[in-house]
């Protein structure tokens, strides 16, 4: 993606919902080198922060609810969220958690779009987000997997102030035209049992190397080593405890598309 550092309305965060953080731990690691530390407070929950050398590039956490299905969610950046998640819902969203303070860090809340992709607003103070995207091991795309493809073109620019690059197939979010994502409509080869999700895409140096690699950690290949229409490389992986991301080459972030 363009952005290369949080800004408001752009992707700063994604945080990865477990059952079994210590498996996930082990898992990432293998995959993108990640250093992984746990917060030693109680308070904390047992939140974990994966680094790239000193950069902090995602983060891990048991699941909130017994029964929570294991994913991943992509944060939004915004100035504030209160106001923003009350945009959100007046626009047709609902609001799952919050708004709510994590310590000195930021004040977060989390939603789901009308058509029910869950995704997160974080409002940084200590904290403005991840400190590096776009190389391998860090966050280079977002993507919008949803059936309701109208509705959410109508929804985040009107909530989040995005602009679209607009296409016929595959149109794109950007701020200020500076593209970070995608949207996917579920009838362009997602099976309609899919539901909406929000799917990060994390930059690698080789896809199928890490492809490889997460086959032989346990976890399971939705798509193999793919060169789609852009020139990008991709690959979607679903992890030993079932959540789904993708990986694509570093460097075809400059692709359209």
């Amino acid at each position: 993606m363009k952005l290369t550092a949080p800004v408001p309305g752009g992707p700063c965060w994604i945080e990865l919902s477990t059952s079994d953080v210590p498996a996930a731990k082990s898992f990432y690691t293998a995959l993108f080198g990640w250093r992984c530390e746990t917060d030693p407070r109680e308070e904390a929950g047992g939140y974990t922060v994966a680094h790239l050398r000193e950069d902090r590039v995602a983060a891990l956490s048991p699941v909130y609810q017994p029964g929570q299905p294991p994913a991943w969610t992509v944060s939004f950046a915004v100035d504030d969220a209160d106001g923003t998640a009350g945009k959100a819902t007046e626009a047709g969203g609902s609001l799952l958690v919050g708004p709510m303070d994590v310590f000195e860090e930021g004040r977060f809340a989390v939603l789901a779009d009308p058509s029910g992709a869950v995704f997160s607003l974080w409002q940084g103070r200590a904290f403005a987000g991840a400190d590096l995207f776009n190389e391998p091991g860090a966050l280079g795309w977002t993507e919008l997997v949803t059936h309701a493809r109208e509705p959410a073109l109508a929804f985040y620019p009107g909530v989040l102030g995005w602009t679209v690059t607009p296409s016929d197939t595959y149109p794109q979010w950007g701020i200020d035209g500076e593209d970070f994502g995608g949207l996917l409509a579920v009838d362009e080869g997602v099976p309609s049992e899919v539901p909406p999700h929000w799917l990060p895409y994390i930059a690698v140096a080789d896809v199928d190397a890490t492809a490889a690699t997460a086959q032989s950690g346990g976890g399971d290949l939705l798509m193999p080593p793919t060169d789609i229409a852009s020139g990008r490389t991709i690959a979607v992986v679903r992890d030993p405890q079932g959540a789904v991301f993708g990986v694509y080459r570093a460097g075809d972030e400059n692709q359209a598309g």
